[in-house]
């Protein structure tokens, strides 16, 4: 199944130019290597409003999969990707954060300190994963063999069902 995303850069510095965004790139990549198109890709402030407009405008777009903002969910005052997430979602998707929050624990302990949510929108999965590229990249790698079913079921797919075993 060929997935189309939207990839959100969360990053005041990045945002102004004080430094270069790195973490879209790792990004591209992997989704490059999963054969998925991109159909949207910004980079903005940590701005409440300013991410919940455009987290809103993509997921109701109907041309998008799976949103995945990428920073802003750590413990600093302007990190907050999960309320703009969290304000635009309809469903919780708590699996997708408790994997990537496991996988991660098992890398380093600050793993604790990721606030990540992901949710379901409509027919759009919004999946937040931290800011560093390899940070990101690992997360993504977590949640990549589950991406493409949840996607099916969210569109109510009947094929969706075919790999499920009749009890």
């Amino acid at each position: 199944m060929k997935l189309r995303l939207g990839i959100l850069i969360v990053s005041d510095r990045a945002a102004s130019g004080e430094r270069p965004d790195l973490t879209g790139p790792a990004i591209q990549q992997v989704v490059a290597e999963q054969g998925w198109q991109i159909m949207r890709q910004e980079v903005l402030p940590d701005e409440l409003p300013l991410l919940r407009q455009v987290l809103l405008a993509w997921a109701d777009s109907k041309e998008i999969d799976i949103i995945l903002t990428a920073g802003g969910t750590g413990f600093s005052p302007r990190d907050v990707t999960p309320e703009a997430t969290l304000a635009v979602i309809q469903r919780q998707a708590f699996g997708l954060a408790e994997a990537m929050r496991a996988a991660s624990l098992a890398l380093t302990p600050h793993a604790m300190l990721s606030r990540a949510v992901a949710g379901i929108r409509n027919q759009a999965i919004i999946i937040n994963l931290p800011g560093s590229p390899t940070a990101a990249v690992e997360n993504l790698r977590v949640v990549i063999p589950v991406l493409a079913h949840a996607v099916q079921l969210v569109h109510a797919d009947p094929a969706a069902e075919a790999g499920h075993q009749a009890d």
